[in-house]
């Protein structure tokens, strides 16, 4: 055999299989990518201009650049009231992807299990599997806000859990966990003995109320890992470069698998990130004010919308659409309005069997591309 059992059980994306479709209808209006539209500031590239210029070109510690590793651990301090020691618990990865699969493939032994909040970024069982542990997928629904609650974790729950996946703001759905809602989690963590995953991608995307992150909860540094990129926050999603945070003993580990994965992330992204990190927030909040304006406008359109309805997101810039209405498989519809309309969405089955029923649709488009595309739906349905 060619390639291995490991590779060839790794599912392939839904997500990926509709812009390999898109790409054969290049009039088609895209509501379904998941990287912001913007360009990267521009602060932030001529930063990495002149890192180059002044030769800092070559291989950075494993762990990365030191004045990063201090600038994260600020952030946290600042942010959160959640102290890092930069030079033990904090790591710079080849963008969050990496940080996810350096986390699984130190933390988990073959079967041991890993719940998963459904629907889910794909990405999740199959970073878990080829960690050969075991997805565990525990339903979200709807009406109770796409919000995981303790009662499910338990209903799940078994000797082999080692840890647990929260992703807020949470893609697909948007959702945001509070304090309160993260604190039912906490206590099962704390009662159970099993670590958090906590995925903070989306962390600066949020439109209703504060963020939390699990990490600032009083006990629960010690039991959480920290994950986050500067990806979807600054649009810089092809710079790839993030981080995870996490317990000295556990973040010494995966410093050894950054050395024999990928040695180190680029110096160029390093530069760039940290120049993000110190002047970003004025780009941050621009970015922020039009997701906003985009949000509100997919939300009208929706509305106009027949079988269309929509539990707002309160982070994200993704909506979760629910078109049971409609009456077919969430996969038929997209394909139907890729066809027709020529509008490229998600369909919901591609985030796990919760997503059934439902479209994503991403705003991180322009307002008149949001419109015309609910014109060419509504002319089709």
């Amino acid at each position: 055999m060619l390639c291995s059992e490991r590779i060839l059980q790794l599912p392939r994306s839904g997500i990926r299989r509709m812009f390999d479709l898109a790409a054969k209808h290049p009039d088609a209006i895209h509501l379904c990518m998941g990287e912001p539209d913007f360009a990267t500031p521009s602060f932030i590239i001529e930063a990495a201009f002149q890192a180059a210029k002044e030769g800092k070109t070559h291989y950075t510690p494993n762990a990365g650049f030191l004045s990063l590793r201090r600038a994260v651990a600020e952030k946290y301090k600042k942010e959160q009231g959640a102290y890092y020691d930069p030079e033990g618990e904090v790591l710079i990865t080849v963008g969050a992807m990496e940080a996810l699969v350096l986390t699984l493939m130190s933390i988990l032994n073959s079967g041991d299990e890993v719940i998963i909040p459904d629907p889910y970024w794909p990405n999740y069982q199959a970073q878990v599997l080829l960690a050969e542990g075991k997805p565990v997928f525990v339903p979200l629904y709807e009406e109770g806000g796409w919000i995981l609650t303790a009662d499910r974790v338990l209903s799940h729950l078994t000797p082999r859990c080692r840890a647990i996946i929260i992703n807020s703001p949470h893609n697909p759905t948007g959702s945001v966990y509070g304090s309160n809602e993260l604190q039912e989690i906490v206590r099962v963590c704390k009662e159970n003995d099993i670590l958090i995953i906590s995925d903070e991608a989306y962390e600066k995307i949020i439109y209703d109320g504060e963020y939390h992150s699990i990490c600032s909860l009083p006990e629960m540094k010690s039991r959480t890992i920290v994950i986050n990129t500067f990806s979807k926050t600054y649009a810089m999603t092809g710079w790839r470069v993030g981080y995870v945070l996490g317990p000295e003993p556990l973040i010494r580990e995966m410093t050894k698998l950054q050395e024999n994965v990928a040695a180190c992330a680029s110096s160029i992204s390093q530069e760039a990130a940290l120049t993000a990190l110190k002047r970003g927030e004025e780009a941050v909040m621009d970015m922020l004010t039009k997701y906003r304006r985009r949000r509100a406008t997919l939300l009208q359109e929706i509305e106009k919308t027949r079988s269309f309805s929509c539990c707002p997101p309160r982070g994200t810039f993704y909506a979760f659409v629910n078109v049971r209405r409609l009456g077919d498989k969430s996969e038929d519809i997209a394909l139907r309005l890729l066809k027709e309309a020529k509008v490229v969405t998600v369909p919901g089955s591609a985030f796990g069997s919760g997503g059934e029923g439902y479209l994503r649709f991403s705003f991180a488009t322009s307002e008149d591309n949001i419109r015309e595309a609910f014109d060419r739906i509504r002319s089709i349905l």
